[in-house]
């Protein structure tokens, strides 16, 4: 029995390109599939969200605004640490001398 591929997440931003890319007819949906190797039943449904207008560019920049805090409170998790070695260091340093 063959394994399942890896499970992947597809941002909003892009099913929107797709969809708009597919509905304007500069790629097919076998092409599209092709080319992002993505299922055409997988496609279908967001062509179909596309067109009843759910997906709509505010869930794009929501999903987009929750990566950037995530690598936000990421940076401030690692300068927190960096500021730490540093005083231990400084403090190192002034108890050896």
């Amino acid at each position: 029995m063959s394994s399942r591929g890896p499970y992947r997440r597809h941002a909003p931003a892009f099913k929107i390109q797709l969809c708009h890319d597919i509905r304007s007819g500069a790629i097919g949906r076998r092409d599209a599939a092709k080319k992002h190797t993505l299922s055409t039943n997988l496609i279908q449904p967001w062509l179909t969200q596309y067109d009843r207008g759910e997906l709509s560019t505010e869930e794009a920049e929501a999903s987009v605004i929750s990566e950037y805090e995530a690598k936000i409170a990421a940076l401030e998790r690692k300068v927190g640490q960096l500021t730490m070695e540093l005083d231990l260091v400084k403090k190192h340093r002034a108890c050896a001398s």
